[in-house]
């Protein structure tokens, strides 16, 4: 069955017709229609283009390079210098990915400009030729665009970008979001009110990104990067700068970058590639800049200062070094070696030292890892080669002491790399991280077919913006094999030493304790010479799969038969394991394991918080049978296998995203784990050292200390979801971990899916002799079968928690018990639209009034396992004074739900981004998985997928009263405020905050601010 028929089958499944049924529950009363746009029936004939490379004519991205070029692309070139690349995709069906690159970022800006490329591109999505004034939410959502992930951009030091996944395309949707980004890019309304109403948006977003972690970010980027650019601009700017901002100097930065030879349009989607070459040069071919350009500024280069002691040492002369003092922060240490960026032909020859580097990484931070592992004292470490805003090429060496005596840190760090630099690495080290890598390269020749669009054009804009090309995963796998026989040691070492080699060092280290360090010190522990340690150096002897003991006797297949969805399969064992198989080639190669297991969260009692908490990373990494962690790195050698471990609600999980080659391995290894695991130490007590390094760290910030405790405080202060404090974590021991951990992985029944391409029959063996074969499992307690979450007694006042962050940072939560269950599940779907609804509105009232916030949102909790316990939360953050106005927007919001029901108008702009994010989803395995988890022995889940689609995407305003009515008029909201040490809650509003009424729409975005 090819792609195309799996994916119209499961999507008419998906649209299959519906029935309501409500007041009882919420749904009889008759849906909605189809979803209104104003996006005409037909569009405008799209003219050929005129401007497409082709015969012998070298793609200017391929320009002084000898890479194969991926033919997939077409490639144009206009007059007025605007290029761009377009490509046929079908993944997602009905989809088009939009990416314009303006090649300005920070980097760009003047001193008193900084701030203004990330400003600027939230004034194109303010007001524009072709958008009203905060128009841009509503336009993009009716088109079905979901604002904040379909229509994003995002601002670096080096680009502008702006990103439009485009669901359920027509040649007229086409037409218009292309008249519409032409719009905003060429024709941006940026007067002086326009800046006026958005920079407290863009201030709002600065302010919540700040606290110690922007502290630190930009005192090390000051060091690292001295005398650079880079060292003291990045993309949000300043509030000085900001604060100058006004219509004609954002205008003035506009005309200098926004033009077409400084343009890159990329478009990839389910549409044939002339007409989308078409389109872009229908509305960016008679684009005219204003006056002449302007070269971009020269970004600097690190140089040693002229002071710095002289060296021997290849890495260059230690120059500028900083130790920074942040009480809440754990110990980090970063040192660079720097060299000059500079722009390269991207050639084979290239590309296969890159390679070669890579191996070369790989080999050192395998052996920094095992290290780590084996009780080292540092948490962990590792080398990465970077080119960084193409200001520089470095090596940065980055890790964490576990202690006070980041001496012996450093020099144990340090001592690794001295080694891998004076002698070369084993051929049996190069080839196994040679095997890791081909194993990559040839997954993704396996998967070509199911890469998104979307990655497809981020790919490109991010070649475009290092200067360099992209291929096909058939050349890449290709060059990295012609590259295999240079992978020797006397290779890698010269590669190693070449990652080692610069102009100067640079480094920061960053302590919570005052005199611990300081500069002089920190110059002479990166300047001491080092004898290299070899102790860390892998035995690699390799261990097979068929070399390892038997989960237990083969089991008996007591019961097979299809579900009755698609061609979904159950498998029942004997032991009373029960599977679901779903076989398909809808995503070549890909296969999802997932295993469900055991009582999730209500399995720990009171005093087990804290090993429930190190679960979640030390569980995986205390091994299974004979095999640690460091043997089971060895045997997935050469093998593409998962093991991810999560706490559910009711059951625990393991998943594993794997190849059709390697279900098998993939099977033994969870079921191995649950019926022979191992209890090694190290890892316990390495998981107890990173939770109390973080502990601090959460009072930082607003959202850490969210992070911290709303999940405790929402389940009226439940000890199991504490976060294990410093007091608690001193009393965790190996022994302990094991004695909690132990009954648990034998309890409870056992769910395994299988969703991919895989050979069924084979599969359902592999089955039979690892699942199948385990032990018969012991119930799960009544008592604990019964636990559910229990909503905060409503005490009618604010619960108030303290940060030690920035003064001017808080952030306000409300929320609201909801409901649980499979058996309510469809009016769980109609909740989200009504949820969604709120967003919107939330949105609109806070992000216009003064910046009071940036990103609120409001999202809904329904466990699907638990017969109670879901939950509606509001959050945002902002600052201490606007706490009471986020109160008030929310209780108003709710009550004018209750009292009047939303009109059809805004039920559209929510009901048909939903109806495309479930029918992109739909088209891919994990979709299925996670909507089928549990049938095994709840058929109703089957039954319920058939109305999903009609669920999430048919409603009426009536529906949305009575379920306003249901949750949110039955009980006031309870409340929780995190305002800064030292200050108190202030009930009042701001005598100027307007009300939400006159507060009009403005256009929300998740910026990425920079890399």
């Amino acid at each position: 069955m090819s792609l195309f028929s799996k994916g119209a089958k499961a999507l008419c499944l998906l649209a299959a017709p519906a029935a309501f049924i409500l007041p009882a529950s919420a749904q009889d009363v008759e849906p909605n229609g189809p979803p209104r746009t104003s996006v005409p029936a037909t569009a405008p004939q799209i003219p050929a283009p005129q401007n497409l490379q082709s015969g012998d004519e070298v793609p200017w991205l391929y320009e002084n390079s000898n890479v194969p070029v991926d033919r997939e692309w077409l490639f144009g070139e206009m007059d007025n210098g605007l290029r761009y690349a377009v490509r046929k995709n079908g993944v997602p069906p009905g989809q088009v990915s939009i990416r314009v690159r303006i090649d300005a970022g920070s980097l760009h800006e003047r001193d008193f400009e900084q701030g203004y490329a990330h400003l600027l591109e939230h004034l194109l999505f303010r007001e524009s030729k072709y958008l009203g004034q905060a128009k841009a939410i509503e336009t993009w959502q009716r088109l079905g665009a979901t604002f904040g992930s379909d229509a994003n951009a995002e601002t670096s030091p080096t680009h502008t970008a702006y990103k439009l996944d485009l669901p359920g395309v027509t040649r007229a949707k086409l037409y218009e979001s292309f008249k519409l980004l032409s719009g905003m890019v060429r024709a941006p309304v940026l007067s002086d009110e326009n800046v006026a109403a958005e920079l407290p948006i863009v201030l709002a977003e600065k302010r919540e990104r700040g606290g110690a972690a922007q502290r630190v970010g930009e005192f090390t980027r000051a060091k690292l990067f001295a005398g650079q650019r880079l060292a003291t601009r990045t993309p949000i700017g300043t509030v000085e700068t900001l604060q100058g901002a006004d219509g004609a100097k954002v205008s003035e930065f506009y005309r200098r970058w926004y033009r077409p030879e400084n343009t890159v349009i990329v478009v990839v989607g389910d549409a044939p590639p002339e007409e989308l070459a078409g389109l872009v040069e229908k509305w960016f071919g008679d684009w005219q800049a204003e006056g002449e350009g302007v070269a971009a500024p020269d970004f600097g280069d690190p140089v040693a200062p002229a002071d710095a002691q002289p060296s021997n040492d290849p890495s260059g002369p230690v120059g500028e070094i900083g130790v920074l003092v942040e009480p809440d922060l754990p110990r980090s240490l970063t040192y660079a070696v720097m060299r000059p960026w500079r722009k390269v032909d991207d050639t084979i020859v290239y590309n296969e030292g890159l390679m070669i580097e890579a191996v070369a990484q790989s080999i050192i931070n395998r052996r920094l890892e095992s290290r780590a592992r084996s009780g080292g004292s540092y948490l962990y470490a590792q080398v990465q080669q970077d080119d960084v805003s193409r200001s520089t090429d470095a090596t940065f060496v980055t890790f964490a002491p576990l202690s006070d005596d980041w001496n012996s840190a450093a020099a144990d760090v340090r001592g690794v790399i001295a080694d891998a630099l004076a002698s070369a690495p084993t051929q049996e080290e190069i080839d196994r991280e040679v095997a890791e890598f081909d194993i990559a390269f040839a997954n993704q020749v396996e998967q070509r077919t199911v890469i998104s669009g979307s990655d497809l054009a981020d790919t490109l804009i991010s070649a475009v913006d290092i200067r360099e090309t992209t291929a096909s995963p058939e050349v890449v796998l290709q060059v990295f094999r012609d590259t295999k026989p240079r992978f020797t040691p006397e290779e890698v070492l010269a590669h190693t030493r070449k990652l080692f080699t610069g102009d100067v060092v640079r480094g920061v280290y960053v302590t919570p304790a005052s005199g611990e360090a300081d500069e002089s010190a920190l110059r002479l522990a990166l300047g001491r010479e080092v004898t290299g340690d070899g102790s860390s150096r892998l035995a690699a002897s390799t261990i097979s799969f068929d070399e390892l003991p038997p989960v237990g006797e083969p089991g008996v297949v007591a019961n097979r038969e299809e579900i009755g969805l698609l061609d979904v399969e159950q498998v029942d064992f004997g032991n009373g394991v029960k599977t679901l198989l779903w076989s398909n080639n809808a995503e070549p190669g890909r296969v999802v394991v997932k295993v469900r297991f055991g009582a999730g969260y209500r399995a720990f009692d009171a005093d087990d918080a804290a090993y429930a908490a190190l679960g979640n990373t030390a569980l995986v990494g205390s091994g299974l049978g004979e095999l640690g962690q460091e043997e089971l790195d060895r045997l997935a050698t050469g093998r593409k296998l998962g093991f991810d471990f999560a706490i559910e609600d009711a059951v625990f999980t393991f998943t594993g995203r794997t190849r059709s080659s390697d279900v098998a391995d993939q099977l033994y290894l969870f079921a191995a784990k649950l019926g022979m695991p191992r209890w090694d130490k190290d890892p316990v007590i390495r998981a107890r050292a990173a939770a109390e390094l973080a502990y601090n760290t959460y009072a930082t910030s607003p959202s850490g200390v969210l992070n911290r405790d709303l999940t405790y405080l929402m389940t009226n202060g439940d000890a199991r979801f504490a976060t294990p404090g410093p007091d608690a974590l001193k009393q965790v021991t190996p022994e302990g971990f094991r004695e909690v951990w132990e009954p648990l992985l034998a309890q409870g029944p056992v769910e395994v899916l299988v969703f991919g391409e895989f050979d069924k029959e084979a599969t359902v063996e592999a089955l039979r002799n690892t699942f199948g074969a385990l032990a018969p499992r012991s119930a799960i307690p009544a008592e604990i079968a019964a636990r559910v979450p229990q909503f905060p007694v409503d005490s009618g006042e604010t619960t108030v928690l303290n940060h030690r962050g920035d003064t001017n940072q808080a952030a306000a939560v409300i929320a609201w018990p909801s409901g649980a269950g499979v058996e309510s599940l469809r009016e769980s779907r109609q909740l989200q639209i009504l949820i969604d609804v709120f967003n919107n509105r939330l949105l609109e009232a806070l992000r216009e009034r003064a910046g009071a916030s940036y990103a609120p949102q409001i999202y809904s909790d329904w466990p699907v396992d638990l017969e109670s316990g879901g939950t509606i939360t509001a959050l945002a953050q902002l600052q201490p004074k606007d706490v009471s106005v986020f109160f008030a927007e929310a209780d108003k919001i709710a009550r004018d739900l209750v009292n009047t029901p939303p009109t059809t108008e805004e039920l559209d702009r929510v009901t048909e981004p939903l109806r495309q994010l479930f029918s992109r989803a739909s088209t891919g395995n994990t979709f299925w998985l996670f909507q089928l988890e549990g049938a095994t022995t709840d058929r109703r889940r089957v039954e319920l997928l058939r109305s999903l689609l009609a669920d999430y995407s048919n409603t009426t305003p009536q529906i949305m009263q009575f379920l306003a009515g249901r949750y949110f008029g039955q009980r006031p909201g309870w409340r929780l405020a995190v305002i800064p040490e030292g200050a108190e809650l202030s009930e009042a509003l701001p005598s100027a905050a307007p009300t939400a009424a006159s507060a009009p729409a403005s256009a929300p975005r998740n910026e990425v601010i920079g890399r």
